[in-house]
C-alpha cells in the first residue's frame, strides 16, 4: 500500500502529536503508513501525488481570513504551499480530506468565500447530513444527524463553484463539502475525542476561541459529558476507500 500524507499546522508539540496519534488510531494505521509534515515548522517540498494513497490535512490556529499584516511568515508560507497543492489536488480529483483548516484551504477555491460570518465556539454540535451527504460514500455511513466536536473562527459563507454540500449545522450552513468525487473538507473535527479536545482547550485558552480564558475548565467539563462517537468513522472510511 502507498502511504498517506498527513499535513499538520500546530506549533505546540503536545497538540500536534495528539492530533497525529488520533489520525493513526482512527485510520487503523501506524507511522509506516502515514507520513507527517509539520507545515508550521518545515516547508512542504515537492509532493508527487503518485507517491501517495491520499492526503489528510489537520486543523490548527491558522485562519485564511486573518488580515495579511498579522499573519506570521510561517503562516504565509504554509498558506501558499497549501493553496498550490489544493489546486493540483482539485484538478486531479486526488483523494484529500481536510479537517477544519481544510475548509479554509479548499473553501476559497473556485469562487468560494471563507470569512468570519459563521464561526462557532468550542462545543459538541449536532451535524445534519444533506441528501447528497446521505448518499456520499464517506459520510453516508453516519447517522443522518450526529454530534461532532468543533470550534472555529472562520467558515465557508459561499461554496466553491461545483462543490457539493454534504452537511450543515444550525449555526454554520457548511459543515462538510466535496469537490469532484474525492476531495473533502469538514468544518468539524472527525479526529477529535474528549481527551484530545480537553488538551486543545488547555493549550489554546489564550487564542481567542473563548473569553475569558478562565472558562477553559467549564468547557472541558461540558466536553466530558458528550458522547461523540460517529465522526471518527470518516477517517476510517477515507483510508479504507483510498488505500492502494
Amino acid at each position: 500500500m502507498k502511504p498517506f500524507l498527513f499535513l499538520g499546522t500546530r506549533a505546540e508539540d503536545d497538540t500536534a502529536d495528539s492530533e497525529y496519534a488520533a489520525v493513526l488510531r482512527y485510520a487503523g494505521l501506524d507511522e509506516r503508513d502515514v507520513r507527517r509534515v509539520r507545515l508550521e515548522r518545515d516547508p512542504l517540498g515537492t509532493v508527487d501525488l503518485d507517491d501517495w494513497s491520499g492526503i489528510i490535512l489537520g486543523g490548527g490556529p491558522f485562519n485564511s481570513s486573518d488580515p495579511e499584516d498579522i499573519k506570521s511568515a510561517a503562516q504565509k508560507r504554509a498558506e501558499a504551499e497549501l493553496r498550490a497543492l489544493a489546486e493540483r489536488v482539485v484538478d486531479a480529483d486526488f483523494p484529500f480530506l481536510g479537517a477544519c483548516y481544510g475548509v479554509g484551504v479548499l473553501g476559497g477555491l473556485r469562487g468560494g468565500l471563507v470569512d468570519r460570518t459563521y464561526g462557532e465556539p468550542i462545543s459538541a454540535v449536532a451535524i445534519t447530513l444533506t441528501e447528497a451527504g446521505q448518499q456520499d460514500p464517506l459520510l453516508g455511513v453516519l447517522p443522518t444527524t450526529f454530534d461532532a466536536f468543533l470550534g472555529h473562527k472562520e467558515a465557508v459563507s459561499r461554496l466553491p463553484d461545483g462543490a457539493v454540500l454534504l452537511a450543515s449545522s444550525a449555526t454554520c450552513p457548511v459543515q462538510a463539502f466535496r469537490l469532484g468525487r474525492n476531495v473533502y473538507a469538514t468544518q468539524f473535527h472527525p479526529e477529535l475525542d474528549v481527551e484530545g479536545l480537553c488538551l486543545r482547550i488547555d493549550v489554546y485558552r489564550h487564542h481567542g476561541y473563548f473569553d475569558p480564558p478562565e472558562l477553559a475548565e467549564e468547557i472541558q467539563a461540558m466536553a466530558r459529558t458528550q458522547h461523540v462517537e460517529h465522526p471518527q468513522r470518516i477517517i476510517e472510511g477515507f483510508v479504507r476507500h483510498y488505500s492502494n
